[in-house]
């Protein structure tokens, strides 16, 4: 792979994997594009690290909240004292990450055996993103308010991992999804799109935690064109993941709609033809 591809890739890779148009369809046009028809994993791996980079950053206080909730929960179970679970907000959004984070588990494992068809099917990747449209479009009669919407419980997390789950196909957008399904099930949008953020971490690292022992088997190396992805793949989607919050926050979320049609449309018509 060229250096300048690994920008452009990179920096496409960075702006999608936040913005709900789906950034796996996005890399496996990407890549097609480029007439890289075999998977690079190695590549694959460092530009998602470095857009979970960007999610680190913006919710660093969060993660750090949490940890430090979980530790004392730790501390009190070893000591074998009481734990309340509905005084601590930041331990119980703690385990809704990890109860959302155990279907996606599930789902990702089971269609991880088709990956060879997932990303390879540009016409696959054309009829999802006209789901994700219509998915995103849909949400804009779900906008709640803080005073009218629903907490977030052990339930909803549930059926949120399930939505991130099916977002290991590409053309479905996993932020997209997520954050629309969050609304659907009452919650407010600030707090969808906070929780979605925050299920991205345990996704996105597992996920390449099976993938970097995957490229450690095929001895693949880091070289110059993964460093300059991975840079780009981080400052992008840090700009994206903030641009995605605003429009979110002033209720604009189901405005990529008629571009994920348009791409989806444009992808379809050009694998026909």
């Amino acid at each position: 792979m060229e250096i300048y591809q690994a920008i452009i890739l990179g920096a496409l890779q960075g702006l999608t994997e936040f913005l709900p148009v789906s950034s796996s369809g996005h890399l496996v046009l990407g890549q097609l594009f480029f007439g890289i028809t075999e998977p690079v994993l190695a590549f694959d791996i460092s530009v998602h690290m470095g857009t979970l980079g960007a999610v680190v950053v913006v919710y660093f206080t969060d993660i750090r909240a949490m940890v430090a909730a979980l530790t004392a929960c730790g501390a009190k179970i070893a000591g074998r004292k009481p734990v309340s679970l509905g005084s601590d907000e930041n331990l119980k959004l703690a385990l809704f990450i990890l109860a959302g984070s155990i279907p996606t588990a599930i789902m990702g494992f089971y269609l991880k055996q088709f990956e060879h068809i997932l990303f390879s099917s540009s016409m696959l990747v054309g009829a999802m993103l006209i789901l994700t449209g219509t998915i995103l479009w849909v949400s804009r009669r779900f906008y709640q308010t803080e005073e009218n919407s629903t907490s977030l419980d052990l339930k909803r997390a549930l059926i949120i991992g399930v939505s991130q789950g099916f977002a290991v196909i590409p053309g479905i957008s996993r932020s997209g999804t997520t954050i629309a399904c969050g609304m659907f099930c009452g919650i407010d949008r600030h707090k969808a799109a906070r929780f979605s953020f925050l299920l991205a971490i345990p996704a996105i690292s597992g996920a390449q935690l099976i993938s970097i022992l995957e490229s450690m088997e095929q001895g693949s190396h880091i070289d110059l064109a993964m460093i300059y992805g991975t840079l780009v793949a981080f400052i992008t989607g840090l700009i994206a993941l903030k641009l995605l919050l605003k429009l979110v926050h002033a209720g604009k979320f189901h405005l990529f709609a008629p571009y994920c049609w348009l791409a989806g449309i444009l992808v379809l018509i050009s694998t026909i033809l």
